[in-house]
């Protein structure tokens, strides 16, 4: 069965369209969230992402007749294959900005329309948000362990597919890197590039030396060179200062940098700034490759290392130590002849169980600090007022209450499509990324932290919590009383 890359669905989002179909209930209008329930990392907030290209893959949503004659080929009904040929996107979507810090169990993409639409696009929607998201997320853990220092992406080689490199690329810009080395995502996206020097390089000349002095005749000051083929300080960093000598001093050209992939890189990484400063190349950077993640360049930066910049792989394009989001999409409100109903799921899984009713997600600014103080899901006809106080209250320990005064309100679920037609103004990425820096330094340095973060609230109106315990009574007064 071939589908084009428009339609991305799992079976079951066919099998239910045809089931709504069948049971004639294409007219109930439904309302969907999207949202997690663990940080990665054990992180304190996750950075939204893909919202772009999750507006790109709605907008041109369609079938072709090949896909729906495969379809029929396997056994879908001629009336849901009637109904594909004719789609068309109607749903509003709800959506977080891109770069907003995003936390659990709050709605971070809405969707309302009819139910058979809103399914459909389940596996879509979770696919694109929560990749990027994850992505984007370890990218700003990386940036904020680099304390300043520039940070290039550079995993393509070990991503998980062409999409992930490019789009992951895309992501780790939001989060915060300064460039790529993928040629496509820099193309498609704007992201800015950088090249490196390979080892390969260094191996196809008669000695290092030389490898050196060709590569700068051609790249000038702009070429890094690699410095640990052979032996890092007694090779590398001797034949780079020796061919900047021959090669860019006389041309009144200052080297680029010297890049460290190997072995102890906190140690190498002092010796090599030694020998540089004393070569008269005190500007000349020192940038650090091999498997990195947060963890360790914290680490090395702790241990005085003298790195001026990051080269980071893998463990951030696979978000290696925490490789997954997981994000899920739940039925929050049905809509039957005009009559609206709150959906609720109750699991034995405690932290399963859903929050029920359309809803507003806001998030409460400290007036004097400028610092983000909690989120609070309201009912959609609720608004929360800066001009008194508000009282908040953790609904899951309720006798945790905070009254807070001089606060700005800002509703953060912003309208992406009306009806199927996109009515969002989309930012740049430059835009994106600089948005995301400002609000993830709108959070408290406890929140922020990477190893226990204070956790951040995500709170109910009371209107919002009484909903949930009502159908959460009479969900286990049912169930008692059919068990009886």
């Amino acid at each position: 069965m071939s589908f084009g890359t428009d339609f991305f669905a799992d079976y079951s989002c066919l099998t239910t369209a045809e089931g709504l179909l069948s049971a004639n209930m294409e007219n109930v209008r439904v309302t969907y969230d999207m949202f997690f329930r663990e940080l990665p990392d054990s992180g304190g907030f996750a950075i939204m992402a893909g919202l772009q290209q999750l507006i790109e893959k709605l907008s041109s949503l369609s079938f072709s007749e090949d896909e729906l004659e495969n379809l029929k080929s396997i056994g879908f009904s001629d009336k849901l294959v009637d109904y594909l040929r004719n789609f068309k996107f109607s749903c509003d979507v709800y959506a977080m900005p891109e770069g907003t810090p995003v936390f659990p169990n709050e709605p971070i993409v809405k969707v309302q329309g009819p139910a058979i639409q809103a399914q459909l696009i389940e596996t879509l929607l979770l696919n694109t948000i929560n990749h990027q998201t994850l992505i984007a997320t370890k990218a700003n853990r990386v940036v904020r362990a680099a304390s300043g220092r520039r940070v290039f992406e550079s995993g393509a080689r070990r991503a998980h597919g062409f999409d992930a490199a490019i789009d992951g690329a895309r992501a780790s810009y939001v989060g915060g890197v300064n460039g790529t080395t993928l040629c496509p995502a820099s193309q498609k996206y704007g992201i800015p590039f950088v090249t490196m020097m390979g080892h390969g390089w260094v191996q196809l000349f008669d000695n290092e030396l030389e490898a050196f002095k060709v590569y700068l005749e051609e790249q000038g000051e702009e070429g890094a060179l690699l410095v640990d083929t052979y032996d890092t300080l007694d090779s590398g960093v001797k034949n780079a200062i020796e061919a900047f000598n021959a090669i860019l001093v006389p041309k009144g050209l200052r080297p680029a940098g010297i890049i460290i992939d190997s072995g102890d890189m906190t140690y190498l990484s002092k010796r090599a700034r030694r020998m540089l400063d004393e070569a008269g190349f005190p500007d000349c950077d020192i940038f650090a490759s091999n498997s990195l993640d947060e963890t360790l360049i914290k680490d090395m930066l702790n241990q005085g290392a003298k790195i001026d910049g990051f080269i980071v792989g893998e463990k951030l394009l696979t978000s290696a130590s925490s490789p997954v989001l997981d994000g899920v999409y739940k039925l929050c409100e049905t809509e039957k002849d005009g009559v609206k109903a709150p959906a609720i799921m109750v699991s034995n899984n405690v932290n399963k169980i859903t929050t029920p009713c359309s809803k507003r997600v806001w998030r409460l600014f400290d007036m004097e600090s400028g610092k983000a103080i909690a989120d609070v899901l309201t009912l959609d006809s609720e608004s929360i007022s800066d001009e008194k106080s508000y009282s908040l209250f953790d609904p899951d320990f309720t006798w945790k209450r905070k009254t807070v005064d001089n606060f700005v309100a800002r509703e953060m679920l912003v309208k992406i499509f009306t009806e199927g037609q996109c009515v969002y103004n989309a930012p740049t990425l430059e835009e994106i990324r600089a948005y995301c820096n400002e609000q993830v330094s709108a959070l408290w340095e406890e929140v922020a932290r990477f190893e226990n973060p204070h956790k951040y609230y995500v709170d109910f109106s009371g209107k919002l919590w009484g909903v949930k315990q009502a159908l959460i009574e009479k969900i286990t007064r049912c169930s008692e009383s059919e068990e009886q």
